[in-house]
């Protein structure tokens, strides 16, 4: 165990742990980053990124989490791949475990992400070469290109209104005979031209080595082969929390609560003279533990509101050190 407490440890890499870690950095907290031994999150697994601000001709995914885990160095934040293997965090020191070595923390951010949903039929080996979990993301590069999206929720129907603009051809791979989004969605979505819908059906498989050439389609009747050039997955995310199960808020998807989303899911009883002035958006349940990135944010899961949620976090965490 570590002789003084730390003033903040941060649980997890990626844009929205890398960013409050340059914050507090700078603020000369000296933050310990516990980024995971797949440190750097969902980007690890994306080619081109066109949409974060400074790199107008795109920059790649691994590229620009480097970039900030070395910005964060800079500074004098230390970043560990290593996983954390438990928590206790309830009381005014934290601990934090790394299999048998305990390090203490003043404060604690949780920035653990959320991985998409995978259908375990192969596509993991093609990500950001054909296969993507954002059409937000990728759509601009599939135009006029052939695409298949699965899922029946709203996020598979933002997702095919999305590439619809670029791609020539939308086919959505439905397990039922209805969708689950909402009837406005479905909606748009069957007003479209080039969206196309292949119901009863389920993904089984996909072809390619260097990138993605088809996926196999199976249904009641057959099963065969459909030649396109993008698979887009739609069917959820798992936010990584069973770490703090049993002592952090979560809401009914697993995702962590924090002041701010309690706030917007009316599960907590908190002023907006709390939220506005005395309070902490960024705290979870537990005082002293703050949340940021896919962990807390289940709707917009893009790079730069994870780091704008960072960099939240983090000011949030000095305002919190500077009280006590």
């Amino acid at each position: 165990m570590e002789k003084n407490p730390r003033d903040v440890v941060i649980i997890g890499g990626g844009p929205s742990g890398y960013t409050a870690a340059i914050y507090l950095a700078r603020a000369e907290h000296k933050p310990l980053v516990l980024a995971g031994e797949k440190k750097g999150g969902q980007l690890m697994y994306t080619t081109e990124v066109e949409n974060f601000p400074g790199f107008e001709e795109g920059i790649m995914g691994p590229d620009l989490m480097l970039k900030m885990e070395e910005q964060a160095k800079k500074f004098g934040a230390e970043i560990r791949g290593v996983n954390v293997t438990k928590v206790e965090l309830l009381g005014e020191i934290k601990k934090v475990y790394v299999g048998d070595e305990v390090i203490e923390a003043k404060s604690v951010i949780i920035s653990t992400g959320a991985w998409s949903r995978m259908l375990g039929v192969g596509e993991e080996m093609l990500l950001g070469r054909g296969v993507s979990t954002c059409a937000v993301c990728d759509a601009a590069f599939f135009r006029n290109k052939k695409t298949v999206v699965v899922g029946g929720g709203d996020a598979a129907m933002e997702d095919a209104l999305a590439l619809s603009k670029f791609a020539s051809e939308v086919l959505i791979v439905h397990r039922g005979d209805s969708f689950k989004a909402s009837k406005i969605m479905q909606q748009r979505v069957f007003a479209t031209a080039n969206i196309k819908v292949l119901w009863n059906s389920e993904v089984v498989g996909v072809a390619g080595e260097q990138k993605l050439e088809g996926v196999m389609i199976k249904s009641a009747e057959d099963e065969a082969e459909v030649k396109c050039d993008g698979l887009f997955l739609a069917i959820g995310h798992l936010p990584q929390t069973s770490l703090f199960d049993g002592q952090l808020a979560l809401n009914e998807k697993g995702f962590l609560l924090t002041t701010m989303t309690g706030i917007m899911a009316d599960k907590w009883k908190v002023t907006e003279a709390d939220y506005w002035l005395d309070g902490y958006p960024t705290m979870t349940s537990v005082e002293g533990v703050f949340g940021c990135g896919d962990v807390v944010d289940y709707r917009y899961r893009q790079a730069i509101t994870a780091a704008g949620m960072g960099c939240q976090a983090s000011l949030d965490v000095e305002k919190y050190l500077a009280k006590g």
